[in-house]
């Protein structure tokens, strides 16, 4: 049997992020995200050749943190750690708050922060069979999600707030329709839709973070859906762009669809893992 020294090691060989010169800020933060349990899970994916190496970080978020790896045959894959610290729980509390997913989990941080995990991963999952641009999902465990990267080996894609649009109004409809097909179709509502969790790639939209997103049946799903739509119509709306009404857009969202007899509510996510 491997021992943990031996999968540090190992680890550590195959993670640049580790090596390089760091404040003592950078250093705590680090020492957070690659705690003993997440590298014990990096070394799975590392003998499994999900991840041969994991090169710089791309994103610090306020749940955790994304890093651009490369698999066994060199193609990019985004690296999500989650952190299990004490303030990522509270964060992601007011999103899981009478969810009946999350039954009996919301006492115990890390099997929280695991749930919450494998729940991004089927929301990822859910637009993708909508046909709603995300990142595509690769697999999950316990607080390590690996998914599509946005990029190439020079750097992530940049996000919608960083980019210059020849066409704002056409960027706006594509971005509205993220909103109302991810209702109509995934029965999703994204929760947190704004222009810092939109890339943008080869003049595409693609939308982002998605761990927060909840069933179209939530009791909070019309609140976080208005939300969603004022703040994209505020950003386009500095941009220039044409705006559509709230309300227009809402009742789009909400109208019925022949397909609305599909069932919305999610399975429990407590044990359930993908690593596959």
């Amino acid at each position: 049997m491997v021992s943990y020294d031996e999968m540090y090691a190992h680890v550590e060989r195959h993670v640049d992020a580790l090596k390089t010169n760091k404040t003592g800020d950078e250093r705590e933060t680090y020492a957070e995200v690659f705690d003993r349990q997440t590298l014990m899970v990096l070394y799975d994916y590392m003998t499994r050749g999900h991840i041969d190496m994991i090169h710089y970080p791309v994103s610090t978020g306020k749940e955790g943190n994304v890093f651009y790896a490369t698999d066994e045959d060199g193609e990019g894959v985004a690296v999500k750690i989650f952190r299990t610290s004490t303030s990522t729980f509270k964060r992601v509390s007011k999103y899981i708050e009478g969810d009946p997913r999350f039954k009996g989990l919301t006492g115990n941080r890390r099997k929280l922060i695991y749930a919450w995990t494998n729940k991004e991963f089927r929301n990822l999952d859910r637009y993708c069979e909508a046909g709603i641009p995300v990142p595509e999902p690769i697999a999950f465990r316990k607080n390590v999600l690996l998914m599509e990267y946005i990029g190439d080996e020079t750097g992530p894609a940049p996000q919608l707030k960083d980019v210059a649009m020849d066409d704002p109004t056409a960027m706006y409809d594509d971005v509205v329709s993220f909103i109302i097909d991810g209702y109509r179709d995934a029965h999703l509502v994204h929760g947190d839709l704004s222009e810092y969790n939109i890339l943008v790639w080869d003049g595409e939209p693609i939308m982002i973070d998605c761990g927060q997103a909840m069933t179209a049946d939530h009791f909070n799903a019309k609140e976080f859906l208005m939300r969603d739509i004022g703040n994209i119509n505020r950003f386009f709306r500095n941009r220039g762009a044409d705006i559509i009404d709230p309300e227009t857009i809402l009742a789009e969202t909400l109208k019925p669809a022949d397909d609305d007899d599909v069932e919305e509510s999610e399975e429990d996510y407590e044990e359930e893992e993908e690593d596959e």
